[in-house]
């Protein structure tokens, strides 16, 4: 049984009237019928375009948005259907949160300590005298001075305030930490010992992780899994590895054509380019979403909607919604490929 299980969950929004633009009729679909989930001690790393619905999925996962359709389900129990009680406990507690801008997440007000304190004071975890020593643990935990609790976000880099943001997500012992765009907003220099720390943690504390991210080498250094989304839906799903290797959906192996990579003498690369902007979430076109602008598409993609199904002799995990993914797993379009003479 998986820890966390989405069954065909959307999330719409309607146009609202502005100034500048009238109501539409037509909802934004930012999730569009995902199915999607997570096992005990696994990493997801969750790939995508801006816009194509990660982070609306990431919020849904916390229960910070709600779905406007499907079913959410934590430990086989669907999650709206729980006592309050029950439903705090896993939104509140089993599964946290990491941030994308660790600035914007912590309260300038705030000293580290009370910013980390705040989950065990909030859910009475510890008595008010351990609190303290609890919070300098956790700050070593993270690799921060557990001296330096009382200074205040201005004092510290952005790696070690992301440190904090991490403290501060493990004070109320989750099962389930959702990293969204962890290390996009910190300097190259510090990725590496943050994306190091999380692997770290996720090994000693048994966590289970979604990692959301633009770079795919960091997904590939996070995941035991990766998942694929293109306008509101998943397009593939499968082992790392079998994804990296045989990847069978156009739009992942566009993704991994743009990965820098110093070639080799003999190799090259025909990096798969991307024309236009991904279609409006208002008005998505018929068929399969990505076929305005896949490389490979035929007639029937512009009319029928593909299914998200294992590929032929594939892992029955790896999964493309694709009309051609048997072809697509077996090409090496966008892939590193050895010339019989390095001169070329």
């Amino acid at each position: 049984m998986s820890l966390l299980e989405l069954e065909g969950v959307r999330r719409h929004y309607r146009q609202k009237h502005t100034m500048f633009a009238k109501a539409g009729h037509s909802p934004v679909r930012a999730v569009d019928g995902v199915d999607f989930h997570v096992d005990e001690s696994e990493t997801v790393g969750l790939v995508g375009e801006s816009g194509c619905g990660k982070s609306t999925l990431a919020r849904i996962i916390c229960g910070l948005e709600a779905p406007s359709e499907g079913a959410v389900r934590w430990d086989g129990a669907e999650v709206a259907a729980m006592r309050p009680a029950d439903r705090a406990r896993v939104l509140h507690r089993e599964v946290q949160m990491v941030f994308q801008d660790p600035h914007a997440s912590l309260d300038p007000r705030r000293s580290i300590g009370q910013s980390v304190a705040e989950g065990i004071e909030t859910h009475r975890l510890l008595p008010g005298n351990r609190i303290a020593g609890r919070v300098q643990d956790l700050l070593a935990q993270v690799g921060l001075n557990p001296d330096h609790a009382d200074r205040y976000p201005h004092e510290f880099s952005g790696g070690q305030l992301q440190r904090v943001g991490i403290a501060r997500a493990l004070a109320v012992e989750p099962r389930l930490l959702v990293c969204d765009e962890p290390v996009s907003a910190l300097d190259i220099s510090v990725r590496a010992q943050v994306l190091n720390l999380l692997n770290r943690l996720k090994r000693e504390l048994g966590l289970s992780m979604v990692f959301i991210a633009h770079d795919l080498d960091v997904v590939q250094h996070m995941s035991d899994r990766i998942v694929t989304m293109y306008l509101g839906k998943v397009v593939e799903d499968g082992d790392c590895d079998d994804v990296y290797e045989r990847t069978g959906h156009p739009y992942t192996r566009a993704l991994l054509s743009a990965i820098p990579r110093k070639l080799a003498p003999g190799e090259r690369l025909e990096r798969v380019v991307l024309e236009g902007d991904p279609p409006s979430p208002i008005d998505p076109p018929a068929g399969c979403p990505f076929h305005t602008r896949c490389y490979a598409a035929i007639d029937r993609c512009a009319t029928d909607v593909p299914v998200l199904r294992p590929i032929p002799g594939e892992p029955a995990r790896h999964r493309a919604s694709c009309h051609l993914a048997d072809e697509i797993s077996r090409s090496r379009v966008g892939q590193v490929q050895t010339v019989a003479d390095p001169s070329f």
